[in-house]
């Protein structure tokens, strides 16, 4: 049996994210991530990373073929994208005081601004 190796960094890239691919052969593409793999350290970035799959006839595809789709890139390989001036930034967090409580929230650090 193969053991997978985990993460024990905190991985800040979340679904939803505008990221851009700073390495490999999708570099300085653009996208939005569908989804993130916390258990292999990647995510599936919208439109980057596209791979040729080969398919059966299905019900979904009666003729079958090759289809195009997206698949995993580390999350090493990407950067957010500062809402303010568009550029790459790293993210890092902030304890905020709301409503008599803490809470963490997500910040860009180029700019400083506070992501969602």
């Amino acid at each position: 049996m193969r053991q997978t190796k985990t993460s024990t960094h905190k991985i800040k890239i979340r679904t939803g994210d505008l990221v851009k691919v700073i390495a490999g052969n999708s570099k300085g593409a653009q996208g939005k991530v569908l989804e993130v793999v916390v258990a292999k350290n990647r995510a599936i970035v919208e439109g980057v990373n596209l791979v040729k799959k080969h398919t059966k006839p299905n019900a979904a595809n009666p003729n079958g073929g090759i289809i195009e789709k997206e698949a995993a890139i580390h999350i090493s390989n990407l950067a957010y994208v500062d809402p303010k001036s568009g550029k790459p930034t790293r993210i890092g967090r902030k304890v905020k005081e709301v409503d008599g409580g803490q809470k963490i929230v997500r910040i860009a650090k180029k700019s400083g601004e506070e992501i969602d």
